[in-house]
């Protein structure tokens, strides 16, 4: 399972929903209290405790679903280098406010004691991310195990799976209401995906995130005026003595499939030693800068 380029780099944002995800969880699970973050309707129709909205949207209610939750987190970065931090900004807020919204009116409909609490942590935003994930992600290489078909994709629709059930119908819940929130953010719902944030807003997105250092991403790719990808003269000076593995006919024709042309398809792959998956993060970040 493979989200591109290593680490956070063009990704402030999911940096930030991360570390804010990983703080609260451990921070209420010291406490003991992670059990009692997630919204009831006791919680959000009779005592009113807007706390828990808040809590609710970062802290996971146990070990197991803070990892598979950072993980999924981790690879759905790649969004936010196709689309923009700004962007992403937006999709962050949308996804995880409409999924409260969601939860709570299936709170007060369904009137169940049994279903209380529901699921704690950044269900919004994981499930959301799925909608982009089946429409927008190809598939780059497929395999079978003990006779069953599989694709570079199961990987990440099992944890997804994993994460979704975690707590039978108290996790389901927030994960369908994820899931809904993505459909309507990309069916453009209230003209959504036009918004963008200040400036000022995604600046401190990013000095509010860990500093990491991007050094290690200076001979990277670039694009030129006229959408072509060269690499960073340093990086190719350092590596010149370095084989690279020729890329492949069926990895060209995987990256022109997805909208790239052919020259920067190969300069890309070139540059990563025919990783598909890494060649089209890079093609993707190079759009966006354009």
């Amino acid at each position: 399972m493979s989200g591109g380029i290593p680490g956070f780099h063009n990704a402030p944002a999911s940096r930030a929903v991360v570390v804010a995800a990983a703080l609260f969880s451990v921070s209420f699970g010291f406490r003991g209290r992670s059990l009692d973050l997630g919204l009831s309707y006791q919680s959000v129709y009779e005592k009113l405790n807007v706390w828990r909205l808040i809590t609710s949207l970062f802290a996971f209610s146990s070990t197991p679903e803070l990892i598979f939750g950072a993980v999924l987190l981790y690879y759905f970065r790649v969004f936010e280098r196709q689309i923009g931090s700004n962007k992403y900004a937006v999709f962050i807020v949308f996804s995880t406010a409409v999924s409260v919204l969601l939860q709570i009116l299936a709170l007060g409909y369904l009137k169940d004691p049994s279903l209380n609490p529901l699921t704690s942590g950044p269900y919004g935003l994981i499930f959301a991310s799925y909608v982009p994930f089946f429409f927008d992600i190809p598939i780059s290489m497929r395999f079978r195990i003990f006779g069953v078909s599989l694709s570079d994709k199961s990987f990440v629709y099992l944890a997804g799976l994993q994460l979704l059930f975690s707590a039978g119908i108290h996790s389901v819940i927030p994960g369908l209401s994820g899931i809904l929130a993505g459909l309507l953010y990309r069916l453009n719902t209230f003209g959504i995906r036009r918004l963008k944030f200040p400036e000022w807003a995604t600046s401190l997105f990013s000095r509010l995130s860990w500093p990491f250092s991007n050094n290690s991403y200076q001979g990277l790719p670039t694009t030129t005026t006229d959408g072509s990808v060269h690499s960073n003269p340093v990086r190719q000076t350092e590596g010149a003595h370095t084989a690279t593995q020729d890329p492949t006919e069926s990895s060209i024709a995987t990256l022109v499939s997805m909208g790239f042309d052919r020259s920067s398809a190969m300069q890309a792959l070139a540059v990563t030693n025919n990783d598909v998956n890494l060649a089209s993060n890079i093609l993707l970040e190079a759009q966006a800068l354009q």
